[in-house]
C-alpha cells in the first residue's frame, strides 16, 4: 500500500472550532508533480470511497483526501439543525484547508458539484485542472434520473427507500445495496470502503433548487467530464458540463456504474492520469 500521513486541520465556522480529518498519500515536500485533491461523494460519505486514487502517486502526484465535516473521522455534529448544513459550509471547510497553490481537483458526484460551485464563485488561482465525475449540473435532473432508474426495481425496494432507515433500517440497507449493486458499484462483492459509507447522507433539502447550468460556462480551467454506462448520472445529467465549459472533454466508461475508480480502476487511472499530466 502507498505510504500516507494523516492529521486534523482546525476549521472555524460561525464562531465554533471543528476538526477536519485529512490523509496525504506520498510526500508534499519536494514533490515533482502537482498534488491531486479529492472531494468525495455524499454529502455524508467519506474519503474511503476515493482511496483508489492513491494509485495516481505512481505518476508522482501526491494525493490528498479528507472527510467533510459531519462524517468519517471529522467532527460529528448530530445535533445541528438542517439549516446548518449548507453548500457555504462545505465550501468554507475546503477553503479552510489552505489548499491554494498549484493543485488539481477531482470531484466525484456531490464532490464534483461542490468543486464546480467553488470554481464558479471564486476561480481559485492555484487550480490547474478539474475532473468532474458522475456529477449533475442540476439537482432536479439527478432526482429525475434516480426516479427513472428505480422504476425497474421491485416495489419493496422502492417502498423501503421512500420510507427511509427510520422505518426499517434493515430493509432500507438491503434496498440501498440492491440499487447500488446495479448503479453504484457493480463489483461483487462491493468494496467494504464503499458499503461502509453509504448509510450517512444529510443532504436532505440542502440542495433543493440547486443548479449551475447557467453558470457552468464560467468554469475556466481545463476540464474532463466523466460518467459511466450504468451510472445514476445518465448522459443528459452531465451533458451541461460538456456543453457549457469551454473546451471540456467528455469521457464515458462503458463497463462501470457510479464508481469507475473501483470498477474499471486501471482504465480510469490511465485516463485521469494522462489528463492530469498533459
Amino acid at each position: 500500500m502507498t505510504s500516507f500521513c494523516e492529521s486534523f486541520a482546525p476549521f472555524i465556522y460561525e464562531g465554533e472550532t471543528y476538526q477536519t480529518y485529512y490523509k496525504v498519500f506520498s510526500n508534499l515536500e519536494g514533490r515533482s508533480a502537482t498534488p491531486v485533491v479529492l472531494l468525495h461523494d455524499g454529502s455524508g460519505l467519506t474519503h474511503q470511497c476515493l482511496v483508489p486514487h492513491a494509485d495516481l502517486t505512481a505518476r508522482s502526484h501526491p494525493v490528498i483526501l479528507y472527510d467533510q465535516i459531519g462524517n468519517g473521522r471529522s467532527t460529528h455534529l448530530p445535533d445541528k439543525p438542517p439549516s446548518f448544513w449548507t453548500v457555504d459550509l462545505f465550501l468554507a471547510e475546503f477553503q479552510h484547508l489552505g489548499i491554494e497553490d498549484d493543485y488539481y481537483n477531482v470531484g466525484h458526484s456531490w464532490g464534483g458539484m461542490m468543486a464546480s460551485e467553488l470554481i464558479i464563485r471564486s476561480h481559485p488561482r492555484g487550480l490547474r485542472r478539474f475532473v468532474v465525475d458522475g456529477s449533475p449540473a442540476d439537482i432536479a435532473v439527478w432526482n429525475r434520473s434516480s426516479k427513472e432508474l428505480l422504476e425497474k426495481f421491485p416495489q419493496s425496494v422502492k417502498d423501503a427507500l421512500a420510507e427511509g432507515p427510520a422505518a426499517d433500517r434493515e430493509a432500507y440497507v438491503n434496498a440501498l445495496k440492491e440499487v447500488y449493486a446495479v448503479h453504484g458499484c457493480r463489483l461483487q462483492p462491493i468494496p467494504e470502503e464503499f458499503v461502509s459509507t453509504l448509510l450517512n447522507n444529510y443532504l436532505g433539502g440542502m440542495l433543493k433548487g440547486w443548479s449551475i447550468v447557467d453558470q457552468s460556462h464560467t468554469i475556466d480551467v481545463p476540464t474532463i467530464v466523466i460518467n459511466e454506462r450504468y451510472d445514476i448520472a445518465q448522459d443528459y445529467m452531465v451533458e451541461p458540463y460538456h456543453k457549457e465549459i469551454p473546451g471540456a472533454r467528455w469521457i464515458k466508461f462503458e463497463d462501470s456504474s457510479h464508481t469507475p475508480f473501483w470498477e474499471g480502476r486501471e482504465e480510469y487511472m490511465s485516463v485521469v492520469g494522462d489528463f492530469l499530466s498533459e
